[in-house]
């Protein structure tokens, strides 16, 4: 290897060799990225793969990250994307039991005929099964069907024995299955080498285990119907939203469940590749990031080794995580009839932008009865039709970036948390994605990174000396269900520290440009500066204030992605040009639903004013 090359770049540069070698596709790009997400792009062009740390790399590192690359790189080379899209059922819990078994197929075909392939994926089985398993005791969770499906038709494609950590899983889904489907996986072990016929075989299998599409399946709730009926008759009749309003909170407790349904396509946690997802990255025509901002002490950090981006529940014993989210269920609980109020205001105009409308007087189409009486009174007046058309609302994701500093604590890191469960559960419910990230710092006063610098003399200049902690608390493919328990993690005593919102920012942005749909929205909730105290100490006092300025300036400026900001008792609106200031954090749950409200109402285009909120009544918590 070269003289300069480091251990972490000679593993990029083997493991892109190989991910080319199996995938048949020396044209493939293959790029690192911080995370533990992998991903595959929709063309085939392009895959992601989580970067191995810089230093103290690991055998787990190593396993881990070629258990990723073999299954991106089989991905590449047994999948056909037009085949997947053409053959994917619509319903949200069948397209995750059908994306589940498609990448146990390409993973089968490969170790069957590559034995290193096998290793290493047989290595992320065994991980992935003992992350996913359930605690002893716990009652059989909806979310893992799609896990058990795979293994069962894992076990059947490959003809191995499962890992003994699958047994908790298998053991709450097995002789379900078995009652259902058994007869049909013979079927499906003839038709592993043809993608099309194995997704009709999965399509006839998912009708047996009855998860309806979702055009036909009933409401959740009387509620729900009813704002579907309002949004289609663009009707705000107070009396109608008054009793609908009544039931929605209770009725849409009442169906919570631990650990819904799993993503669909492959978890980010595992390092898997989700085969309907862009390559995160600027699209055409946009800029990136540049590495450096400009000025005479460009920002940049002095170590990074120790930053981190992690799932919630992995800081987390799942009992303490249990016992947080009970204490924002109690929060919650208080707050039933407001809350119903604003999230089905929302709901009903985000409904109303996706049903659909009727073209009149055509030639033919559905009979308009409406205008029969014109046909009564003049007989020679010729019939006229209708036909129903889809209005163009645009698939939408929104990322609710949450500052976890310790000047949250108390009623402001609460009525967040709580906002940001409202707003997931009813985003969910109209289709829109919605992710839920926190930032804050993993010490006080500085980490790994001052220590290293006064290891190394105190030089001048070092930038910014403490080490990140980004927090996953809800990705966007997760559903609420499963993702409402590490919510309750903002509760936790100790987790809140200092802010370094410009690097916070970049990492959202980055997040949401990985995202496959067309409208990209990212929400801050912020109550104040970025502050971190060793930072600052050694570096000139508006050092991160004049980064985060950098960091807005461009997304507004060079990025599709519409930023909006929220500032409870802090005025954001001198940092960015859509923002609200509230002066107490019991307005914010209201206003983020109105913001939000406003953005789906407007133009995406539309540049709304920049204004300060004191007291709205209709707001307040």
């Amino acid at each position: 290897m070269p003289m300069s090359e480091s251990p972490s770049e000679m593993i990029k540069r083997v493991t892109s060799s190989t991910i080319k070698a199996i995938a048949n596709k020396n044209e493939v790009e293959v790029t690192f990225a911080s995370g533990n997400e992998a991903r595959v792009a929709t063309n085939g062009a392009s895959v992601r793969l989580p970067s191995p740390p810089e230093q103290n790399i690991t055998e787990d590192d190593i396993t881990r990250l070629r258990g990723a690359a073999d299954a991106v790189a089989l991905r590449l080379r047994y999948h056909d994307a037009d085949v997947h899209r053409r053959c994917r059922p619509s319903s949200h819990e069948a397209a995750q039991v059908f994306e589940r078994a498609e990448q146990v197929r390409v993973e089968a075909l490969g170790a069957r005929r590559m034995a290193g392939v096998a290793h290493n994926l047989a290595t992320m089985l065994e991980k992935r099964c003992t992350a996913k398993a359930p605690e002893k005791g716990e009652e059989r969770s909806e979310g893992l069907l799609p896990e058990a499906i795979g293994l069962v038709i894992h076990e059947k494609l490959t003809g191995q024995k499962l890992p003994i950590s699958a047994d908790p899983i298998l053991n709450h889904w097995k002789q379900y299955i078995d009652e259902r489907i058994g007869w049909q996986l013979e079927k499906i072990a003839e038709s592993a080498d043809d993608q099309e016929s194995f997704a009709l075989h999965m399509t006839d299998m998912i009708k047996s285990l009855e998860l309806n599409d979702d055009e036909d399946a009933e409401p959740d709730t009387e509620e729900q119907s009813a704002n579907e009926d309002d949004a289609s008759n663009d009707s705000d009749n107070q009396s109608q939203e008054s009793d609908s309003e009544s039931r929605s909170e209770t009725d849409s407790d009442a169906g919570d469940m631990e650990d819904g349904a799993s993503e669909s396509g492959m978890d980010a946690e595992d390092g898997l590749a989700d085969g309907g997802a862009e390559p995160a990255g600027p699209r055409d025509g946009q800029d990136s990031w540049p590495d450096n901002s400009p000025g005479p002490t460009p920002y940049h950090a002095y170590f990074t080794g120790a930053d981190e981006a992690i799932a919630a529940e992995q800081l987390c014993e799942p009992e303490e995580l249990g016992r947080l989210r009970s204490q924002l269920d109690q929060q919650l609980s208080r707050l039933q009839g407001i809350v119903s109020r604003l999230a089905n205001r929302l709901q009903r105009r985000l409904m109303a932008k996706q049903t659909r409308s009727w073209e009149f007087d055509l030639e033919e189409g559905m009979l308009d009865a409406g205008r029969l009486s014109r046909v009564v009174i003049d007989p020679v007046h010729p019939l006229t039709f209708k036909q129903e058309i889809d209005t163009d609302f645009r698939d939408t994701v929104v990322s609710l970036l949450i500052d976890n500093s310790g000047s949250m604590r108390g009623r402001p890191i609460t009525v967040a948390a709580m906002s940001a469960d409202i707003l997931a559960r009813t985003l969910e419910r109209c289709g829109v994605k919605v992710e839920v990230l926190g930032f804050t710092t993993r010490a006080w006063k500085g980490g790994q990174a001052r220590e290293k610098w006064a290891d190394d003399g105190k030089p001048a200049d070092p930038g910014r000396l403490n080490d990140l902690r980004h927090i996953i608390y809800k990705a966007a493919d997760m559903p609420w269900r499963r993702a409402r328990r590490n919510l309750g993690l903002m509760l936790r005593e100790g987790l809140l520290k200092e802010n370094i919102d410009g690097e916070a920012l970049l990492w959202a942005h980055s997040r949401l440009l990985g995202r496959p749909e067309q409208r990209r929205i990212l929400m801050v909730i912020s109550d104040g500066a970025p502050v971190d105290d060793a930072t600052l100490s050694a570096n000139p006092g508006n050092y991160l204030e004049k980064h985060l300025r950098d960091v807005i300036h461009w997304i507004e400026t060079r990025s599709d992605v519409e930023l909006t900001a929220i500032g409870i008792g802090h005025d954001v609106t001198r940092y960015y040009q859509h923002a609200v200031t509230i002066s107490d954090a019991e307005e914010l749950g209201g206003t983020m639903l109105q913001n939000l409200t406003d953005l789906f109402d407007g133009d995406s285009a539309a540049k709304p004013a920049p204004k300060r909120v004191h007291s709205p009544a209709t707001s307040h918590w």
